[in-house]
């Protein structure tokens, strides 16, 4: 097998061509996550969740793929390329597809050494730059929204700021309360998310600091999931509380409506007899509260604000229970089922949830208007 570098300037790309028994093989470093060698067998693992393979041993490659910075040696059959990585775990990193590439124990320190200094010049590199906004992607009419990001956490930090920078925001890091208050004093910005556990001065502290600055709504992002933390960060100002453990999806609408509700002072959602209320999240049916559990609420809020769109199970699962293995729909037909009884005893003179059957389900709302 032939293995030659090339270099597209034009693209500013650069990867291996491969010669095997198919023909040519491009690999784009860029879409490269993971490269495996078993038995001979070279498998080059990309971002698409495609494999291409060829005969050959690690050395063969080796020395080509490690010239760009992005890559690292972490096993005597592996190499990773850093910028997949999310988590550097007890023998092995786990990219964002959710892979687990093994990690030998003496290459541990220097692999997440090397993952760290490529987030912090990632970060660097993007912290500022507003042309990383993509213009197709506005939300507003004066351009991409500005969030500041506040958490020690590098790798948290780097997680949750790609997730805001897909969906065209400009992210300003920060990696302590005095970094914050020094960027909100020079700089304004559409949304603070705020993690609670800090050095020095915790979020709950800064968030009544940075009130007195900004008018920017604080949303607090922390992995303590218990309901008297949740309770002292409304008290402390903040207009959410969002855990860790929120799947990306779920946690884009979340900032996405807190900041909408923000610049249009909007608290609720009205479809003519039923009342969504986004600041206590609770359903109202003609002033009738209906209960709903706090996955309920998601799932039709979330059907709510695009009511055009059909959402499959899967698409639900992945926003709302991200986290967790699909279990092949059970969990949404289950959640589905209870919110559609509760809507349907409560009004049934229409059914605001429509099954189109093979694809999924639609948000019909009844006299829509918004308050």
């Amino acid at each position: 097998m032939q293995i030659v570098i090339y270099d597209d300037s034009a693209r500013d790309e650069r990867g291996l061509m491969l010669e095997n028994r198919e023909g040519t093989v491009k690999i784009s470093f860029h879409e490269l996550e993971y490269v495996e060698v078993l038995n001979k067998v070279l498998s080059f693992h990309m971002a698409d969740g495609s494999v291409r393979e060829g005969t050959g041993t690690l050395s063969d490659v080796e020395g080509k793929i490690l010239s760009g910075p992005e890559f690292i040696k972490c096993h005597r059959s592996y190499l990773i390329n850093l910028s997949f990585v999310q988590e550097i775990s007890a023998g092995a990193a786990v990219t964002t597809a959710g892979h687990r590439v093994p990690v030998s124990r003496q290459r541990r320190g220097q692999v997440r050494d090397a993952w760290l200094r490529f987030l912090q010049q990632s970060e660097r590199d993007n912290a500022y730059d507003d042309s990383k906004a993509e213009p197709g992607r506005r939300t507003r009419a004066d351009g991409p929204w500005r969030i500041l990001l506040v958490d020690d956490d590098l790798a948290e930090r780097t997680l949750w700021a790609n997730v805001l920078r897909e969906h065209g925001c400009i992210v300003h890091p920060a990696g302590n309360g005095r970094e914050a208050l020094a960027l909100a004093e020079s700089e304004h910005f559409d949304c603070v998310l705020l993690d609670v556990m800090l050095p020095g001065e915790d979020g709950f502290s800064i968030c009544g600091q940075l009130k007195d600055m900004s008018c920017a709504p604080v949303i607090f992002l922390s992995s303590h999931t218990e309901s008297d933390r949740q309770m002292e960060g409304f008290s402390a100002g903040g207009i959410d509380y969002i855990t860790k453990d929120t799947p990306a999806g779920l946690f884009w609408i979340k900032v996405k409506t807190r900041i909408e509700l923000a610049v249009s002072e909007r608290t609720q959602s009205l479809y003519g007899p039923l009342l969504l209320d986004l600041t206590e999240r609770r359903v109202y049916m003609d002033g009738k509260d209906l209960a709903f559990t706090s996955a309920e609420f998601d799932i039709l809020w979330l059907l709510s604000e695009r009511s055009d769109y059909i959402f499959t199970p899967e698409e639900i699962f992945d926003i709302v229970w991200g986290a967790q293995p699909w279990d092949g729909g059970q969990t949404v037909l289950a959640h589905m089922s209870g919110l559609r009884r509760k809507l349907e005893r409560a009004w049934r003179a229409h059914r605001f949830i429509e099954t189109v059957w093979g694809e999924g389900y639609r948000f019909v709302p009844a006299d829509s208007s918004k308050s």
